[in-house]
């Protein structure tokens, strides 16, 4: 078990090594470059909830799915039309759709394909659209503070975890969705969002003291959500991780989970109010 372990964390620091810069280098070019690289990991992220959800439903067939989040990621980068139009063209059109289909229960293959389209479309749009916030580099500055917080978040929960987790509180973080999440964890987790935001302060004059503290506060805090709430339908499914796409990390919706639940969170509190 030890030396899995061993292997594992080496793929995980490898794959780090190569895809920070990478998608540091992306974040900062911004405008097409951006969008491609989201569309992937979204595209990625349909199919593996659609794998998920077959497990227990039998929703649309993966060609439309995939053609769906096309279609409603080209739209939050070139707006066409507003989002509730087009998801409410989607939704009428899904219930069509279903009359003529045999298989499955129409409340289970229409509620797992909405859940697919909701979750992974609204919470990648949600971070395309932090991407394009502002005009003096805020946008920019958001969403590398966004992954940076995440990061360092990830890291000291695991830290913390595996030297104080059940040692200092015995009960864990959720035991139902997530044995081995602890509460040492969850709170080195929390710690290690909130220095890493201050540690930005220099390097991010766009933002203000107030808007970096609040951010690394907010991922700590909510941080755990994502990766519980991918938990919880891999749960449900049976399955272990959303695929091995990632070596060391999963899928897409293993390694991007945190991000696609904060996102939105971060894109409401900055951008909409």
């Amino acid at each position: 078990m030890g030396k899995f372990l061993s292997v594992n964390l080496l793929q995980r620091v490898l794959v780090a090594l190569a895809g920070i810069p990478f998608l540091v280098w992306v974040i900062k070019l911004g405008g097409v470059p951006f969008f491609l690289l989201l569309l992937i990991l979204a595209l990625a992220a349909t199919f593996e909830f659609y794998r998920i959800a077959r497990h227990k439903a039998d929703p649309s067939p993966l060609w439309l799915v995939l053609g769906l989040t096309v279609l409603i990621q080209l739209n939050f980068y070139f707006m066409y039309i507003d989002t509730w139009e087009l998801l409410l063209g989607i939704v009428l059109l899904l219930f069509v759709i279903e009359l003529f289909r045999v298989d499955g229960s129409p409340l289970l293959n229409l509620g797992s394909v909405m859940t697919i389209l909701l979750y992974v479309n609204l919470c990648f749009g949600a971070l395309l659209q932090l991407r394009q916030y502002g005009n003096n580099g805020e946008g920019e500055a958001l969403v590398l503070l966004l992954f940076i917080c995440v990061w360092a978040a990830d890291i000291s929960a695991y830290f913390g975890g595996s030297l104080l987790g059940g040692k200092l509180i015995r009960r864990k973080l959720f035991e139902r969705l997530s044995p081995h999440k602890t509460w040492e964890g969850y709170f080195s987790g929390f710690a290690g969002s909130c220095f890493a935001s201050v540690l930005c302060l220099q390097l991010m004059p766009q933002l203000s003291f107030q808007q970096l503290l609040l951010t690394g506060v907010l991922v700590g805090a909510v941080s755990p959500a994502g990766d519980l709430i991918e938990s919880m339908f891999k749960r449900d499914a049976g399955v272990k991780d959303s695929s091995a796409l990632i070596p060391g990390h999963g899928g897409v919706l293993d390694r991007f989970d945190t991000i696609m639940f904060v996102a939105p969170i971060v894109y409401l509190l900055f951008c909409r109010l």
